[in-house]
């Protein structure tokens, strides 16, 4: 009977950290990965990220000469910025996307 409660428990422990490797970290993260997506318009959502954060994914996503940068109404960073030799407006959106004006 012993040995019967032993594998028993060993099952369900084995049974628990699958679960929980699954499912570890935020079920619904606003940043899901490291990539920069463009986006056509900005998720509506206060964002977390700081000022330099933000700075950092829109130069990642190919813009520079980024400026000051921010907050809108809706909590997103906006600023001005250059890519591909045009001057435009660019807005972080709290989930990493950025999009250009």
């Amino acid at each position: 009977m012993r040995h019967y409660i032993l594998i028993a428990t060993a099952a369900l422990m084995a049974t628990g950290a699958a679960a929980q490797d699954a499912q570890s970290g935020s079920h619904n993260p606003a940043l899901k990965d490291s990539k920069v997506h463009s986006v056509a318009a900005p998720a509506k959502g206060h964002s977390s990220f700081t000022e330099s954060q933000a700075k950092g994914r829109i130069a990642k996503a190919g813009y520079t000469g980024i400026g000051d940068l921010e907050k809108n109404d809706a909590g997103a960073w906006e600023g001005a910025a250059t890519k591909d030799g045009k001057s435009v407006t660019v807005t972080l959106d709290y989930k990493g996307n950025v999009t250009a004006r």
